[in-house]
């Protein structure tokens, strides 16, 4: 078909008259038709449209069609009753061809712009919305950020977009409609890692003349760039900064876009530097983590997008950043509380002019399973608690930890500015300034980074911390007397200083408490025939899991640093394919990008990274368009380490992004504040990173202690616990207690009581609104929660709901706390009840019906609800 009868099937049609046209079996009510709708957001109905399955059509319409033509299809039939019961209902759509253009440009703009045909029918509607976007940026000369989630489909979008802009689909119809003065070429910078995928998606989505700068040839392409010949210029960021000259000062670029943007997080490094030299105000960043770690992160992204449009850097600071972080202290007074909340309302004006952000919830979540976020804690080894106490009192970190208290030598100076500045006696020390017996310009501090280093490898393994063969002779020499030391008496329990050789010895989950639990776990997927992502930041620790797997008889592949680029999406199709590979063990840093695993529905993050994106792209892996089933993820934190305080700087992190990205309300759980020294509180600090946690779960407290001020900000505790009960009862009709992980979980006799006598579940449970696991020492866990009851991102509270609150004078309703004395031993036995009698609709034992839950769909739990109302109508007495 030519490019002009194809563009011709878009215009709006007519039926012609019945003695004109063949006869068809579409209903012909109307002599005229409407114009055609844009296609809708679900990817299953844009199908049926191509596919043109008239078996496929919703019931109604199909009834239509079916007395016109064939006898109708009960079994059609009555599958899309059953989905429209399981509220997964179609919408009708038109059969009447191909869908309406993508129009960017206003109807008096001369010539027309328009997204081409190709592009436009293969969209999804958060796609189109996000084309517009950045063509309305483009039209006022000025950049933005695309912040969907990973999955998105945000390399699409830009293409549909440039596609536009340079008319790629041009009317050859019309060859006397004005042109506009020639654009020069567009520039896309991102992560070498993905350059191939870029070229990939150029040539399946458009017709541009792409040309990569990257590797060797450099001066040929750059020639060909200067005579024209180059209409998209892909390169990566080390490339950009290294040959910044070439490429930004000589060039002038049309449009500019940056992957994986919030790179520019950092105003110091060298890349910023460089990209702020680029001649163009068409500046555009795709990235799902707008922010990570700070909130200046934000005003240095967007003053590279859209330079001043945040005002300057001190007024950002000293407007935004403060009162934000000020007023999300736990024991903020009332005043600064309301402060935050209107400069948070302002700076979330300022930045949707410029941002546009969507979640897989809001866009394609109805065409997903979803996913849950499992924080699981597992108890550390006996002999782990013992080397991490003898950790703690090397006289490195009792130099940084007593850095403060004054100096012994009876001066009136602190230790850190008298005699206790260098640590010569140290273990960590002396090999760091082996060339510098005098310490460097900052000591003590420069031993900060090493001894976390080394906290977080005893909390993962305490092979991690003995010499490694493939390091050299001084460094296995310096690790040889690091060991010895926190080793203690306990070196022939742990098989001596140096690297055990013994297959059986490294693949033992004896002496490490998260491999004891994750093999516990394991265990029980694979019956199932889950299939597991295991993810670790350690090549070390993937080598030990290796070998652990390898003992256990599980069929696996593997992907780190080392593997080539060549083999890798050959790995990522195999497992994807292949029914017998049951793990793929994944470097966090070489899987963080690119990787489409959506066969598994099983994540296990086991060590936590200090920056909360590193995890989150390693969740969405398998969290993609096209995962057929729910995705559960496991992080394995190792309960009472430094890994507790990586997971709740996290989970600071993650809520002041929430606050100033997206204006939601979060729940002030820590005291600390960030970057200031007045309000370190329980996260910030030297003394809180070197604390012995050893003897209690550091974030259970802290939330149990926010559940017990009875939540200062009333509204949205409400709101929350309204939300969770919707939930609950959103799947099985009933508000009842269910705990993907206690009842899983539990111990043989904690099951048998629990099922004897719901009256005593309370020794089982905490006592407040969070579900979490008992105590388990067979699995090894000491306590979870999932991290959306925590993140409070998802309830849906945002500054506009709160603002008109404020304005009309009125409070929500007041509700009783299910946590409180009194209501939950009254509604707990009964909602036991209501639990039993839905596993027994489906003949199956209370910890039998958990197990199912885990793995079941959404239609599956409908038709779970659907049966236990039936009995409940035949059976009233229930």
């Amino acid at each position: 078909m030519s490019l002009s009868s194809f563009k011709e099937i878009l215009k709006p049609c007519s039926y012609q008259s019945q003695s004109s046209k063949p006869q068809s079996s579409y209903p012909q009510s109307s002599t005229t038709l409407n114009p055609r709708k844009p296609p809708k957001s679900c990817l299953s109905q844009q199908l049926l449209r191509l596919e043109n399955d008239y078996n496929s059509f919703p019931t109604k319409q199909f009834k239509e069609i079916s007395e016109q033509s064939s006898p109708p299809n009960i079994t059609v039939e009555r599958e899309f009753e059953e989905k429209e019961d399981a509220g997964c209902r179609l919408q009708v759509f038109d059969p009447t061809g191909p869908y309406e253009p993508l129009v960017l440009s206003t109807s008096d703009q001369n010539p027309l712009v328009q997204v081409p045909a190709s592009i436009n029918c293969r969209l999804l509607e958060h796609q189109r919305e996000g084309v517009k976007f950045l063509y309305n940026l483009y039209k006022k000369n000025c950049g933005g950020i695309l912040g969907d989630d990973m999955g998105l489909g945000k390399t699409i979008q830009a293409i549909a977009f440039l596609s536009a802009v340079y008319e790629k689909d041009g009317d050859i119809t019309s060859p006397s409609k004005g042109k506009e003065e020639e654009k020069g070429p567009g520039l896309i910078i991102c992560p070498s890692s993905v350059i191939q995928n870029w070229e990939s998606e150029f040539s399946k989505w458009s017709t541009f003349n792409v040309v990569i700068y990257h590797g060797t040839n450099r001066d040929v392409i750059y020639e060909k760039i200067e005579s024209h010949g180059v209409e998209i210029l892909i390169t990566s960021f080390d490339t950009f900064r290294i040959h910044e000259k070439n490429l930004s000062q000589l060039m002038n670029w049309e449009i500019v876009i940056i992957d994986e943007a919030h790179r520019l997080k950092n105003e110091k490094s060298k890349l910023y530097e460089a990209c702020l030299g680029i001649k163009t105000r068409k500046r555009y960043g795709l990235t799902g983590t707008i922010m990570q770690n700070k909130i200046m992160e934000l005003f240095n992204l967007f003053d590279w997008v859209v330079p001043g449009g945040l005002g300057s850097r001190e007024h950002f600071r000293e407007y935004y950043e403060e009162p934000l972080k000020h007023g999300q202290r736990s024991s903020a007074p009332e005043r600064f509380v309301e402060i935050a909340q209107k400069r948070k309302q302002h700076l979330v004006s300022v930045l949707h002019k410029y941002l546009l952000r969507r979640t897989k919830e809001e866009t394609i979540g109805h065409l997903m399973m979803g996913k849950e976020d499992n924080v699981v804690f597992c108890a550390m080894s006996e002999v782990q608690k013992r080397v991490y106490r003898r950790m703690l009192q090397i006289p490195d970190i009792q130099c940084l930890i007593n850095k403060d208290v004054p100096c012994s030598c009876g001066s009136p100076l602190k230790q850190v500015e008298c005699c206790k500045r260098t640590v010569p006696n140290g273990v960590i020390w002396p090999y760091l300034h082996k060339d510098n017996p005098d310490g460097c310009d900052s000591c003590p501090f420069c031993l900060v980074l090493p001894c976390l280093t080394k906290l977080q490898q005893i909390s993962n393994h305490l092979e991690l911390i003995k010499p490694n063969s493939k390091d050299e002779p001084d460094k296995q020499k310096k690790d040889m007397v690091f060991a010895s030391q926190v080793f203690g008496n306990d070196v022939d329990v742990v098989g001596g200083y140096t690297q055990n050789e013994s297959f059986l010895g490294l693949s033992d989950v004896e002496h490490c408490g998260k491999m004891r639990a994750l093999e516990n776990l394991m265990s029980s997927w694979i019956s199932r025939a889950d299939k597991i992502l295991l993810f670790s930041y350690s090549v070390r620790m993937l080598d030990i899991l290796e070998k652990f797997l390898i003992r256990k008889g599980y069929s696996f592949s593997r992907l780190d640093g080392s593997t080539p680029t060549a083999m890798r999406q050959s790995l990522v199709d195999d497992f994807n394919s292949s029914p017998s590979k049951q793990v793929f063990l994944i470097s966090t840093r070489a899987g963080g990008l690119g990787l489409n695993l959506v066969s598994a529905n099983r994540v296990v993050i086991f060590d936590p990274n200090w920056n909360p994106a590193h995890d989150l792209q390693a969740q969405d892996r398998s969290f993609r368009f096209g995962q057929k089933r729910h995705v559960v993820v496991f992080r394995l934190l190792a309960a009472g380490s430094l890994e507790e305080l990586v997971y709740t700087r996290q989970l600071y992190k993650q809520q002041l992004s929430n606050i100033a990205v997206s204006g939601k309300l979060e729940k002030r759980y820590f005291e600390g504040v960030q970057d200031c020294k007045e309000f370190q509180g329980e996260l910030f600090g030297i003394s809180n990173l070197f604390r012995d946690l050893s003897d209690k779960l550091f974030t259970s407290e802290i939330i149990q202690s926010y559940d017990k001020q009875g939540k200062k900000d009333e509204h949205k505790y409400e709101h929350e616990h309204e939300h969770h009960e919707h939930e609950c009862e959103g799947i099985f009709g009933e508000k009842h207690i269910l705990s993907d992980f206690g009842m899983c979980f539990l111990p043989p006799q904690a099951r048998d009581t629990l099922s004897a006598a719901p009256e005593n579940s309370e020794s089982f449970m905490k006592k407040s609104n969070k579900i979490v696991a008992p105590v388990n020492q067979d699995l090894g866990i000491v306590y979870a929660h999932r991290n959306e009851d925590i993140i409070s991102h998802e309830c849906g509270c945002d500054v506009k709901q709160e603002v008109r609150a404020c304005e009309s004078n009125q409070s929500l309703p007041k509700k009783k706390h299910i946590g409180k004395k009194g209501t939950a031993s009254l509604t707990r036995p009964r909602k036991l009840k209501q639990y039993r009698l839905l596993a027994s609709s489906k003949g199956m034992q209370v910890v039998e019906f958990s197990k199912w839950f885990l793995s079941a769909s959404l239609v599956e739990r409908e038709h779970a609800l659907r049966n236990y109302k039936r009995q409940r109508e035949k059976m009233p007495q229930i």
